[in-house]
C-alpha cells in the first residue's frame, strides 16, 4: 500500500520551521530534496531570525519569511500580513506547537501538511488537513524526513550544503592565516544549561589540545550571558589562551568550522553544522537522547554518551535525562581526541 499523502513536488512550497539553528540544519537535506525532485519548486521558508541569517542566501531558499518572536504578538500579525499576499500549492509544518499551527493557518494553501494527532502538541494538528502516518520516535533528521516521504520523495543522496559560499571564501582563507596551527574549535555553552559541560573542564581540555596535540583552540558560538560567563572562566583557566570568535555570526561560523581540523561540542546548533560541513566533531551528550539528537550518520565513534549507564541499552525517545553532563570527565573527551588522531587526523574529510 502506497505510504503517499500528497504525491508529487508542486510548484509553490511553504515551509514552516521557526525553530533552532540545529533544526534549520536538519531542513536543509529536506528542501534539497524537494528541489531535486523538481527543480522548478519555489520555496519559501517562514523561520526565525537566529537560522534565518545561517541559511540566507541558500540555493534551495527562494524565499524567507521572518518570524521574530522578540515582538510577541506583533510577530503573527508580520508574518499573517506577509502570507496574505502569497498563495502555495501546499504548506509544510514541520513544527508540533502551537505558534507554527498559527501560521500554518494564516497560510493560503489548500493542502496543509503537518504530524499526525498522536505528536503534534498544543492543538496543532488542527491547523493541518493531511497528516503524515504515525512513527516511532527516530533521529530528528529520520523525523524530517517522514515529510519526503509523504510527498514520494526520497531523501537520499542526504545533503545539506551549508557552505561556505563563494563569496564567503576570502573571510575563510584570511581567518586560516592568522593562526599557524590546525584548529579545534570549542562550542562553549548551549541553549539551556543542563545541556551544557563545565567550563572549568573545557579549560582543561583547552591547554590539553594546545600542549599535548598542538592544536589552536577557537572559542566559538553566541554572546549569550552564559556563552560569556563560560568564555571568561575558560580565559582565566587555561594556561594557553584560546582564541574567542563568540559572537563571530553564523556564517563566519560555517567557514570557521569548516575550516577546523576538530570540533568539540555538545548538543547545540554548531553540532550539527558541524556535521552537515562533514567535520569530525567530539559530541558530548548527557541531558538529550543521542539516538535522537546526535550528529545524523558522521562521528559516531567519536560521541561521548553519558545519557545511558554503562551497558544501557536504551530507546529511542524524548526523555531527557538532567545532571547527566557532569558525568562527563576531561579524560573522556581526551580519549576522543586521541581517537579522532589516531584514526582521522590528516585524511580528507577528517
Amino acid at each position: 500500500m502506497s505510504s503517499l499523502v500528497v504525491p508529487g513536488v508542486p510548484d509553490r512550497i511553504c515551509v514552516v520551521m521557526m525553530s533552532a539553528v540545529g533544526d534549520a540544519v536538519h531542513v536543509l537535506p529536506v528542501i534539497n530534496a524537494l528541489k531535486r525532485a523538481n527543480p522548478e519548486t519555489h520555496i519559501t521558508w517562514v523561520l526565525q531570525p537566529g537560522p534565518a541569517a545561517l541559511v540566507r542566501g541558500h540555493r534551495s531558499v527562494d524565499e524567507i519569511i521572518t518570524f521574530d518572536r522578540s515582538k510577541g504578538l506583533m510577530a503573527f500579525a508580520d508574518v499573517s500580513s506577509a502570507l496574505a499576499k502569497r498563495r502555495f500549492d501546499i504548506v509544510i509544518n514541520l513544527q508540533v506547537y502551537f505558534k507554527a499551527g498559527i501560521v500554518t493557518g494564516a497560510t493560503h494553501a489548500p493542502i496543509k501538511l503537518g504530524f499526525d494527532r498522536s505528536r503534534a502538541r498544543d492543538l496543532n494538528w488542527l491547523f493541518t488537513n493531511r497528516k503524515i502516518p504515525f512513527h516511532s520516535v527516530q533521529h530528528v533528521q529520520d523525523q524530517y524526513f517522514e515529510f519526503l516521504t509523504a510527498l514520494g520523495v526520497s531523501p537520499e543522496p542526504v545533503e545539506w550544503d551549508l557552505g561556505p559560499w563563494p563569496q564567503e571564501r576570502e573571510w575563510q582563507r584570511n581567518f586560516v592565516a592568522s593562526i599557524d596551527r590546525p584548529i579545534a574549535s570549542i562550542v562553549v555553552a548551549t541553549s539551556k544549561p543542563e545541556k551544557d559541560w563545565m567550563p572549568e573542564r573545557w579549560a582543561e581540555v583547552s591547554d590539553a589540545l594546545h600542549e599535548d596535540f598542538g592544536m589552536q583552540v577557537v572559542l566559538v558560538g553566541g554572546r549569550s550571558e552564559r556563552e560569556l560567563a563560560a568564555e571568561r572562566i575558560v580565559m582565566e583557566r587555561a594556561r594557553h589562551k584560546p582564541r574567542s570568535e563568540l559572537g563571530s555570526g553564523l556564517r563566519n561560523l560555517v567557514s570557521i568550522l569548516d575550516a577546523s581540523s576538530l570540533v568539540l561540542s555538545p548538543d547545540t546548533g554548531p553540532l550539527h553544522m558541524s556535521v552537515a560541513l562533514d567535520r569530525p566533531v567530539i559530541s558530548l551528550l548527557g541531558y538529550t537522547n543521542p539516538k535522537r539528537t546526535g550528529p545524523y550518520r558522521r562521528s559516531h565513534n567519536l560521541m561521548i554518551d553519558a545519557y545511558g549507564d554503562p551497558g544501557e541499552n536504551y530507546p529511542i525517545s524524548m526523555e531527557n535525562r538532567p545532571g547527566r553532563m557532569k558525568g562527563i570527565e576531561t579524560r573522556h573527551v581526551l580519549e576522543k581526541v586521541q581517537l579522532w588522531r589516531d584514526r582521522y587526523a590528516g585524511k580528507a574529510g577528517g
